[in-house]
């Protein structure tokens, strides 16, 4: 069992306001991350709590209040249901809270990285949605928690030109769900902040890919040769992330090639290096799953470096515990996660050692049968692996959102709240236009997929976020207006 902070009051005491995250000031994380910027590392000051004693905000009701703190897979998913079913026939108020304005499918931020998807045309504006799902959408972070006045201190929303739009903030709860998903973990390695891009957020994708076609717009105008390192990309993490971003890279920046950089040799200039501390990619998936996939890196020459440890990320590439240099213009971190350091002590609830809130099988927090959280961000008992959580997987958020309509259902008519099961339907992974490889699971079986057949299964599991959050009409007719659209525009982005 993961190490957990100290026991506090038990729920119903008087609780400490938690008092130092581990985020920026108020507001400055969120311009940061909004234009891709890399976090700092210095310790915040610690929050001045008289300004949410002098700037409240709160919706008036008479209704159960339902507060979801993030607005990821999980918890829109979740606002979006409870709306539908409570907060439009008035048996529930329900409101969102996140420090973003748009929503976009985390799974598929390797397309936006590499080009091959417009982030425009498959984000989520929380506001539109919200209005048409009929519950309450407020922009901002949340930095604290006041569990004795059952409040959410939210940090004030800064714009990208350092403008105040919101004030600090406090919001009321009867139930509170936390869906605050997770980061990358860079484990403290020297030089990760500065010089290797995350895939945390879309901001850090497109930033990616803006830089990639700067290097081949820099390549091309040069008039010296290209350098050895010049158009490399090392990518730290052979995880789902970091193996579809590889295969993803090979397609688009072959693409990109033929838009016009007639000085580049995509299969001479072009590197892309896989670099894993494990001993054989995906390790957290099942062998046969990793050899396949490894036949079709290497199909692709993708050179992939197993049981390399990272040492140090420098200007210009990677440097491994046995001292060598791996050379690249371009460094991608996607290897480990964490919840986000704001869930340290929150409020006194029990974290474990890469920031979950620790919860029951009811979802529910620990000591506090009123926060529940879900998601990447909850460490949740396996049911029926003793020692095990669930994995923080797409399907694993999906599941989750749905029992928590139904625990909220049973809290709200007085009846006992039920245990999470989570069941493993399998895993697939994408390798771009080249194949998908993956297993399903179910009734006691194990089928093993490749090709075509898996990409379908692939895209179906989008499908089913799609269908959750805007019904069968609409998803029909989006993906219709997007096959279209492709048709007549080109297949990679180029800004």
């Amino acid at each position: 069992m993961a190490e957990t902070k100290p026991a506090v009051a038990q729920p119903g005491a008087a609780a400490t306001v938690d008092v130092k995250p581990a985020v920026a000031p108020p507001g400055a994380s969120v311009a940061a991350r909004a234009s891709g910027a890399p976090a700092s590392a210095a310790k915040p000051p610690p929050l001045d709590l008289s300004q949410w004693e002098r700037k409240t905000a709160q919706d008036e009701t008479d209704l159960h209040r339902v507060i979801v703190v993030g607005g990821g897979a999980a918890g829109l998913e979740l606002a979006t249901s409870l709306g539908d079913k409570l907060g439009r026939r008035e048996k529930a108020h329900i409101t969102l809270i996140e420090q973003t304005r748009t929503h976009f499918w985390k799974p598929h931020l390797h397309e936006i990285a590499a080009g091959s998807m417009d982030m425009g045309i498959y984000e989520t504006n929380y506001l539109s949605h919200a209005h048409r799902h009929h519950f309450r959408y407020r922009v901002g972070e949340m930095v604290a928690l006041d569990r004795e006045r059952r409040e959410v201190l939210v940090a004030p929303y800064i714009d990208e030109d350092g403008r105040q739009v919101t004030p600090p903030r406090r919001f009321s709860y009867d139930t509170l769900v936390i869906a605050i998903g997770s980061m990358t973990n860079d484990f403290g390695t020297p030089g990760a902040r500065q010089y290797a891009i995350s895939m945390e957020t879309p901001a850090q994708a497109e930033r990616f890919h803006r830089q990639l076609v700067d290097a081949f717009l820099r390549a091309h105008a040069q008039t010296e040769a290209i350098r050895p390192e010049q158009l490399e990309v090392a990518i730290i993490g052979a995880g789902a992330t970091g193996v579809e971003l590889a295969a993803e890279l090979h397609n688009t920046t072959r693409a990109l090639v033929s838009y016009g950089f007639d000085r580049i040799n995509p299969d001479e200039d072009i590197k892309i290096t896989l670099i894993e501390a494990a001993d054989r990619i995906l390790p957290a998936l099942p062998p046969r799953l990793s050899e396949g996939a490894s036949g079709l890196l290497d199909k692709l020459a993708i050179n992939v470096r197993t049981s390399a440890k990272v040492a140090e990320v420098l200007p210009n590439g990677v440097k491994l515990a046995n001292g060598e240099v791996i050379l690249a213009e371009l460094v991608v971190w996607a290897a480990g996660v964490k919840a986000p350091p704001v869930l340290q002590d929150l409020g006194g609830l029990e974290s474990n050692r890469i920031n979950q809130l620790v919860v029951l099988p009811t979802l529910q927090t620990t000591r506090d049968p009123d926060i529940f959280a879900i998601g990447d961000c909850a460490a949740c008992p396996w049911h029926g692996k003793p020692g095990a959580t669930v994995p923080p997987r797409a399907q694993s958020a999906h599941q989750q959102a749905s029992h928590m309509v139904k625990q909220i259902r049973n809290r709200l008519a007085g009846k006992p709240l039920t245990e999470f099961k989570y069941k493993d339907f399998g895993s697939l992974v994408s390798l771009g236009e080249y194949s998908t490889v993956g297993n399903l699971m179910g009734g006691g079986r194990n089928i093993w997929l490749e090709g075509h057949f898996a990409k379908l299964m692939y895209l179906s599991l989008y499908k089913m976020h799609e269908l959750a959050l805007h019904g069968f009409l609409k998803v029909s007719l989006d993906t219709a207006g997007r096959f279209l659209s492709r048709s007549t525009e080109p297949h990679i982005k180029l800004h």
